[in-house]
């Protein structure tokens, strides 16, 4: 529902022209009345009055729009419901200097910030080979605490005395290079980050399956969650960490998902098992989900966790 600009206004009594969605369609127009609590035992008509009370006008409009603005937010919260909103983050770093001074600032002031306002837990991950980029995944219980979550750790005194050497780093000495950051919003068939495997030894796969079209996107995340292949993965020993459907970030439409394995024996075991999983060959056999319909590419990226990584 909005307000149009062609409307018109007394002081005893706002009525405002609204338009509807029918309208562009060539539906009506009804008229919106909002009693206007400021003025009592006014028999004023606007051809009386013609000049508009701006300051009633204003407060009616207000209350107006914060019950429409509540409405939408009330829509987006029952859209999200329970499922956790993902911010995962790639730090760029360029030197030796650099990742110990990140890891410190993660581990020391970092993490334990984080978890203070709930986000937790946190996940940090380099790739196998590299030293760069650093995968950080802060899951958030809502899209307020992704928006709020800067200033909240800026109004830390101990996360700003712990986190000092990084957070005040020179411009000529910056603690990294640059940060890359996209969100997800975690699959209605895996609502929260699962820890499964805690060993050590962990190691970490990081999958994200682009689609050609917004649409065959929504087929390949229906084909997780309500065709089965979450279920699967789960029966052979692919063990989820989460899944996420890219909201805002690079190469979208996309999907994102994070699996974990005793060991690289246990990995390589496992997807040998999933490829001859009689439901998984059912389900790969469907016209509506085959890869040639619904994807245009995989990414895979193996990783390992920093040792203090609470995932």
């Amino acid at each position: 529902m909005v307000v149009g600009p062609f409307s018109f206004f007394s002081p005893c009594r706002l009525r405002a022209r609204v338009l509807l969605p029918s309208e562009f369609a060539g539906g009506s127009v009804r008229p919106l009345v909002l009693n206007n609590p400021l003025s009592r035992n006014c028999n004023l008509s606007q051809k009386d009055n013609p000049m508009i009370n701006r300051r009633n006008f204003l407060a009616a409009a207000g209350a107006a729009g914060l019950a429409m603005h509540g409405q939408s937010a009330m829509q987006a919260a029952n859209t999200i419901g329970e499922r956790t909103v993902y911010e995962l983050r790639q730090v760029h770093i360029g030197s030796e200097e650099q990742k110990q001074g990140l890891d410190a600032y993660l581990r020391e002031a970092a993490i334990p910030a984080l978890n203070r306002i709930g986000i937790k837990p946190v996940g940090v991950f380099s790739p196998w080979e590299e030293s760069s980029p650093v995968y950080v995944l802060l899951p958030h219980a809502s899209l307020e605490s992704v928006v709020a979550s800067t200033q909240k750790l800026l109004a830390d005194n101990e996360y700003l005395k712990k986190g000092a050497d990084f957070l005040n780093a020179p411009a000529e000495q910056p603690a990294f290079q640059r940060m890359e950051s996209s969100l997800l919003l975690a699959f209605k068939g895996m609502p929260k980050v699962e820890t499964p495997i805690r060993s050590p030894e962990r190691i970490f796969q990081l999958r994200i399956y682009e689609s050609p079209s917004v649409k065959t996107g929504q087929k390949k995340i229906e084909m997780f969650n309500d065709a089965g292949e979450i279920t699967i993965f789960r029966r052979v020993g692919l063990h989820p960490v989460f899944f996420g459907e890219a909201i805002v970030g690079s190469k979208l439409p996309n999907l994102t998902y994070m699996l974990v394995f005793e060991s690289e024996e246990q990995r390589k075991a496992n997807w040998k098992k999933f490829g001859g999983d009689p439901d998984w060959q059912r389900l790969r056999g469907m016209e509506e989900y085959s890869d040639k319909a619904i994807l245009s590419g995989i990414i895979n990226l193996p990783l390992k966790p920093a040792e203090y990584s609470q995932i």
